[in-house]
C-alpha cells in the first residue's frame, strides 16, 4: 500500500471559507430525465461487462452514491487527474469560480474500480448519469477506459476523461491552490472538496503528488489570507 505524505488541509481550513449563494447548476443547461438517463445508460453499457466497473478518481470514491457490489484498486492508463473544469456554479460563483476534476491525457492515475452491485443496474446508472453529467450539454462526458487492476487490464466506465462541452480553465498548480482557496457556491467550497477527495484517496493508500501537492497549497492559500479576505467580505 503506497504511503500517503501528511495532509496539511483542516476542517479548520475549509471552516474559514466564507460560503456563497448561487446556482447549483447552469441555467442555460436542458436537465436530463428519468427516460434520457435510461437511453443513455443503454447506450453506455449494452455488450460490456457484468457487473458494470465504474473507474473512480475523485468524489465518486468518497461519495459514490450508488450501490457498490465490490470495489478494488485500479490504474488508469494514459490518464491524470487534473482541476480542469471552471465552476461559476455548484462549488463556484461568477465572483469566486471554482474548479472540478477531471482526467486528463497522459500519464497514469491510481483510483478504484467500483462495480454496480448486480440487480441494481437501472437505479445505480441513473444515479450516477444525474449526477456526472447533469444534462444534455455534458451528456458526451462519459466513456469507457483501460484500467490495471489485480485482474489484469480491462475496461471501466468513467467520467470527464478530456471534457468536452465545458469551459476550461488552463492554470498552473499555484494559480489552481488561488482559485479553490476561495471558490464557493451551492454546494459548498471548493477547499472542501478538494480535502475529502484527499482523504478519500488516503484512506485507500491512494498517492497522488499533484493532488498532495495542492492540497498543501490550498491550506497555505488560506493561512495567508487576511481575515476578512476569508470571509469574503
Amino acid at each position: 500500500m503506497t504511503t500517503c505524505r501528511p495532509i496539511a488541509l483542516s476542517d479548520d481550513h475549509v471552516a474559514r471559507v466564507a460560503a456563497a449563494e448561487g446556482p447549483l447548476h447552469d441555467p442555460r443547461w436542458r436537465m436530463l430525465e428519468d427516460d434520457d438517463l435510461d437511453l443513455l445508460a443503454d447506450r453506455l453499457t449494452r455488450g460490456r461487462p457484468r457487473p458494470i466497473p465504474v473507474f473512480a478518481y475523485g468524489s465518486l470514491i468518497w461519495n459514490p452514491g450508488f450501490a457498490v457490489g465490490a470495489r478494488r484498486r485500479a490504474t488508469a492508463l494514459g490518464w491524470h487527474r487534473s482541476f480542469s473544469i471552471s465552476l461559476e456554479h455548484f462549488r463556484g460563483t461568477p465572483d469566486r469560480p471554482g474548479l472540478m476534476l477531471a482526467l486528463a491525457s497522459g500519464g497514469c492515475c491510481d483510483g478504484l474500480v467500483l462495480d454496480i452491485a448486480p440487480g441494481t443496474e437501472t437505479q445505480s446508472l441513473r444515479a450516477i448519469l444525474r449526477r456526472e453529467l447533469v444534462a444534455h450539454e455534458l451528456a458526451a462526458n462519459a466513456c469507457w477506459i483501460e484500467v490495471e487492476t489485480e485482474r489484469g487490464r480491462e475496461p471501466a466506465l468513467t467520467f470527464y476523461a478530456d471534457p468536452v462541452g465545458t469551459q476550461l480553465a488552463e492554470l498552473t498548480v499555484e494559480e489552481q491552490a488561488r482559485r479553490l482557496a476561495r471558490a464557493a457556491g451551492a454546494a459548498g467550497s471548493g477547499a472542501e472538496y478538494l480535502l475529502r477527495t484527499v482523504r478519500g484517496l488516503a484512506e485507500h493508500g491512494i498517492h497522488d503528488d499533484y493532488i498532495w501537492t495542492l492540497q498543501q497549497l490550498v491550506a497555505e492559500e488560506i493561512d495567508a489570507a487576511p481575515g476578512k479576505a476569508r470571509r469574503g467580505e
